[in-house]
């Protein structure tokens, strides 16, 4: 029929299509015999379940979310079941069927009209499935992803959480990047942005609110449980890593050198993405605001009291400081990665902030001074795994327990001393020179091999001016 649609003849027609010029002619007087066969309306078996149809009806009505297997294997479990397993298949087309001619009706998506320069949505992906190495270790991390729907431009950076400061600091950046500012931004209910209210769900905090305040913008969330409403930013995170994906299979590696080079690296990827939408972004920019004179602060400040064990504890987790502030009120300034501690206005300890919560970061030289006097203590020390400041350290005590049962915490606390006071860059060095050649017996051992240098300084002493040398020295020269 199609060569006949082409005006090619009715002979050419039938032998192009494997069939005589007959039969091709009366193809085309009437319709082809499959279109000419009635449909069939009984069936070629007994239906296996039509004596139990109504039951499993009922159970449908009632609970719409049952699965047929569920059902089926109920039905198996009664002593008159004759059910073979070859027929689940026949109960899930026939339930498929009911579903759609008589079951619940299903939510229907409802497609979205972008309007230039309204919106942004922003939200956190995990990017361990790429399986990026730092180091030859791998690098746990999520990606703070910022898109604008209408143009579908993209950005964003590195996090470690979904934290108020992360978020801030990813939206911040991202505005700064794109150099305006839209009316709405939306994210989903993250606990960063949202609290529980006692009755009427989830709102917006007030930081949060204030934050976008300060670049004029309104906070709008999706419906909790409805991650479909943020759906731009969803897709774009799929494809983001997708595209992700195939670059480190371009580039043969996903091993890096530095967070620097796989920061680089994201960075022409988002670039070379962001291309095609530049058109549309120009008309984006064009209904956007313009951003404040100045930034917001990306960090958090708070006060805290100095604990008896030489400890703060900040957005639930455990840092320790010096022992000289014990009992002192500091001031913390919470970034995304790090953690900054001032006294007098004068900052007096930096670290990185830990992830998640009820972790501890416990610098040995910030206790060892009185753990030292109290050696006996270290056993039972809530956090002794942050006593051992690298592998061989960890080492050494193993070996010293070995080797001296009943005196290893007490050699291993001087050692630890010994490091906190001279270099432990230095005892680190003996104690592997030690390990190695079996011979670590004790903190004496360790102390007489690293022989800490004592810079004497040299004492000079200047006598009073006598100026009659000067007079001597005019007198030889007038001589001369």
């Amino acid at each position: 029929m199609k060569e006949l649609g082409r005006g090619v003849a009715l002979s050419t027609a039938a032998m192009r299509s494997g069939m005589s010029e007959n039969t091709a002619r009366k193809y085309r007087r009437a319709a082809p015999p499959s279109q000419r066969k009635p449909p069939r309306t009984y069936r070629t078996r007994p239906d296996p379940f039509a004596s139990v149809w109504p039951e499993i009806e009922e159970l449908l009505r009632r609970a719409p979310g049952l699965e047929a297997v569920t059902i089926f294997e109920t039905l198996r479990e009664r002593p008159d079941a004759q059910f073979l397993d070859g027929q689940l298949r026949t109960l899930q087309r026939k339930i498929r069927r009911w579903r759609a001619q008589a079951g619940p009706e299903r939510e229907v998506m409802f497609a979205q009209e972008h309007r230039p320069g309204e919106y942004s949505q922003s939200d956190f992906t995990d990017m361990n499935e790429l399986g990026v190495r730092i180091g030859n270790v791998p690098f746990d991390h999520l990606f703070h992803h910022f898109v604008l729907p209408y143009s579908n431009w993209e950005t964003g950076g590195i996090c470690f959480s979904e934290s108020f400061e992360a978020l801030i600091a990813g939206v911040q950046a991202s505005l700064w990047e794109l150099g305006r500012a839209p009316r709405y931004h939306r994210t989903d209910n993250l606990s960063a942005a949202t609290h529980e209210l006692a009755v009427g769900g989830r709102t917006f905090n007030d930081r949060y609110i204030g934050a976008l305040s300060h670049y004029g913008m309104l906070p709008d969330a999706n419906t909790p449980g409805r991650g479909h409403e943020n759906g731009d930013v969803e897709q774009a995170h799929h494809r983001f890593k997708r595209a992700l994906g195939q670059a480190l299979l371009l580039r043969g590696s996903r091993e890096f050198d530095s967070r620097a080079c796989y920061e680089r690296f994201l960075r022409s990827v988002i670039d070379a993405r962001n291309r095609p939408r530049l058109v549309k972004l120009r008309e984006e920019l064009g209904q956007m605001h313009d951003l404040p004179l100045t930034r917001l602060d990306d960090f958090r400040q708070g006060r805290c009291l100095v604990s008896r064990f030489s400890t703060i504890r900040v957005a639930d987790n455990n840092y320790s400081i010096s022992s000289r502030l014990i009992g002192e009120e500091v001031e913390v300034r919470l970034y995304p990665e790090r953690i900054e501690v001032f006294y007098a206005s004068q900052r007096v300890a930096e670290m990185e902030r830990l992830r998640g919560k009820g972790g501890a970061r416990i610098d040995y030289r910030h206790i060892i001074w009185s753990l030292v006097r109290k050696p006996g203590a270290f056993a039972r020390y809530r956090w002794r795994e942050a006593l051992f400041p690298t592998l061989v350290f960890r080492r050494a005590f193993d070996a010293l327990e070995r080797r001296r049962p009943g005196r290893a915490e007490v050699e291993y606390v001087r050692i630890l001393h010994l490091a906190a006071s001279t270099s432990e860059a230095r005892v680190e060095a003996v104690l592997r020179d030690l390990l190695e050649k079996d011979e670590l017996r004790d903190y004496a051992q360790v102390r007489d091999s690293v022989r800490p240098e004592l810079v004497v300084t040299p004492c000079v002493e200047i006598g009073p001016l006598r100026l009659e040398s000067y007079d001597e020295c005019l007198q030889t020269a007038g001589a001369l």
